[in-house]
């Protein structure tokens, strides 16, 4: 937060020469290109509750939870002052003021609470703007979001938990169901000899009586203190599906025991563990032995908000650039009139874009109806998180040499992004897992091929370059690609998408741009080079209102 008139005039020199603090600003109405593609994707209603909420999160009391909550990272405590065991997580005062806030603005609830055209849009780019301001509140608020398909698959079990979501506040404290204001609701699926193969589980559920119990242990169970989780075991008919309350219908505390926090390279206002099940307390979700096909509706969704979270990211580390630059002078020049300055600024601001049109766009996929919409947002949300989020780490690192050493230091909010910048590449599917997900969806799902093409061919004949990519890629998806071509598949797929739409709803500027470099032979390995044709100033001026 701004300190009062810090002293500028020292006796060895006198402090000049340095941009204003970046704080007090609404986060979303000071951003043309995530407003216009929310409101393009997802309609004017949805204009309100982001402008608020980006009131909120830009404020300078915001701001500064967020970087509290992340220097007073979470701790673990298994036993009480008596020895009796809680299994409990210790966050600092302003996560609590964090997840309260996220709750408030509805933002885990609003897809689900209003029934309009373009609700996950408002979902999605509502999660983007508080992934700005601080990044780790975000994974217990998307969990939270994504677990309502998947609760759904039981209806009585959906009727006690899902009002508590869309109707919820934030309660942290653990107590019974009945008694809580609002839920969140966290994931345990992963393993430590399985990883991403989730079949190679060895948790094993037994029935009791009308439930079941528990034996097993999870690698990774982000958000300990939800107060349920879904996860994954093995019966006698096969890997099933199952929520795990923290506390039983009983009363009691579940004998669900944290074994430790993840000390992770960043996200670390959020807690991530490792779990054990000693005969813990469960209730099946959806058909025994169909349990992937039941917590994929919560991957499904969490995977929206990884390319949603990314699109946070870049455009804080962006804001943060664009603010340093036009308030910093050099060689007689602020720094962004500088020309090479300037072009790196603008083809960070064609990225950007690019991603938030494609956000937005998968988001409204989300809140179709038909049949081939719903197809769409299966292929190209796995599309838009393969490429989106492998892109994210550069684009921050960057926006970080745009302040020179002043980036690199921990008191600027640079080295936090970064460390955030691979996670969402990672969380719910890396790299590999992601590319082959997108092949496996290409052979069983002729209809996700058609509403994918028939989405990019809706540009045919609108840039020659933007052309010749749709046939190059159309000539791979006539047959299979193999598995190593996954990644090239992918990559290109997102590419022609993101140029499709940016052809067809962005000014030329952007869109000449991005082709030219993007798919044409204009751009460079890194960001800064650009055609000498590229209206460089009309594309800076969509960075900042």
């Amino acid at each position: 937060m701004p300190r009062h008139a810090p002293a500028t005039h020292l006796i060895t020199h006198e402090v000049t020469n340095q941009p204003p603090e970046f704080a007090g600003r609404n986060l979303f109405t000071s951003d043309p290109i995530l407003r216009d593609w929310a409101l393009r994707e997802g309609g004017g209603w949805v204009d309100a509750p982001l402008t608020a909420l980006g009131a909120d999160v830009g404020s300078e009391e915001v701001l500064q939870w967020g970087e509290e909550a992340n220097r007073f990272p979470p701790e673990l405590t298994v036993f009480d002052r008596y020895g009796r065991r809680i299994d409990e997580v210790r966050f600092h005062p302003s996560y609590h003021r964090l997840m309260e806030l996220a709750m408030r603005h509805r933002i885990h609830s609003i897809a689900w609470a209003e029934d309009k055209a373009g609700n996950h849009v408002a979902h999605a780019a509502m999660l983007a703007l508080f992934t700005e301001a601080e990044q780790g509140t975000m994974c217990p608020i998307s969990m939270t979001y994504a677990s309502v398909p998947a609760l759904r698959h039981q209806p009585e079990v959906a009727a006690e938990w899902v009002p508590k979501i869309i109707g919820g506040s934030y309660d942290a404290p653990l107590k019974p169901l009945a008694e809580k204001r609002g839920v969140t609701v966290g994931m345990a699926m992963t393993e430590k000899q399985g990883g991403s193969d989730v079949r190679a589980n060895t948790t094993r559920a037994f029935r009791d009586g009308d439930a079941w119990r528990l034996v097993g242990h999870k690698w990774f169970c982000s958000a300990p203190m939800c107060d349920g989780f879904l996860t994954l075991a093995q019966t006698e008919a096969g890997l099933s599906c199952f929520l795990v309350p923290r506390i039983k219908p009983d009363g009691e505390r579940n004998s669900l025991h944290v074994m430790r926090l993840k000390d992770k390279l960043g996200n670390k206002s959020n807690a991530s563990s490792e779990i054990e099940y000693h005969d813990t307390h469960a209730v099946l979700l959806g058909e025994e032995g169909r349990g992937v096909s039941t917590i994929i509706e919560m991957v499904h969704h969490t995977r929206l908000d990884t390319i949603s979270g990314t699109v946070g990211i870049m455009r804080m580390a962006l804001a943060q650039a664009h603010h340093h630059v036009a308030g910093r002078r050099a060689f007689q020049k602020t720094l962004i009139d500088q020309p090479a300055m300037r072009a790196v600024v603008a083809d960070l601001a064609l990225e950007y874009e690019a991603a938030a049109a494609l956000t937005m766009r998968v988001a409204r996929a989300f809140s179709g109806s038909g049949e081939g919409e719903k197809a769409f947002a299966r292929l190209a949300v796995a599309a838009a998180k393969y490429w989106l989020t492998k892109r994210n780490p550069n684009f921050v690192y960057e926006c970080m040499e745009c302040h020179g050493g002043a980036g690199y230091v921990e008191e600027s909010p640079l080295p936090r992004l970064f460390r955030e910048s691979p996670l969402n590449a990672i969380w719910e599917g890396s790299g590999n897992v992601i590319a082959l997900d997108i092949l496996r969806t290409l052979g069983r799902e002729p209809l996700a091929r058609e509403a994918f093409a028939a989405e990019v061919m809706a540009a045919r004949g609108a840039h020659p370059l933007l052309d010749a990519a749709m046939e190059d890629v159309a000539a791979r998806l006539k047959s299979l690609p193999a598995e190593a071509d996954a990644r090239r598949i992918a990559e290109r797929m997102a590419l022609v998408l993101q140029a499709s739409l940016l052809v067809r709803h962005s000014p030329a500027a952007v869109s000449d741009a991005f082709v030219a470099t993007r798919l044409g032979a204009d751009g460079g390995r890194s960001f800064g080079v650009l055609p000498r044709a590229a209206d460089v100033d009309a594309i800076v001026a969509r960075v900042a209102a």
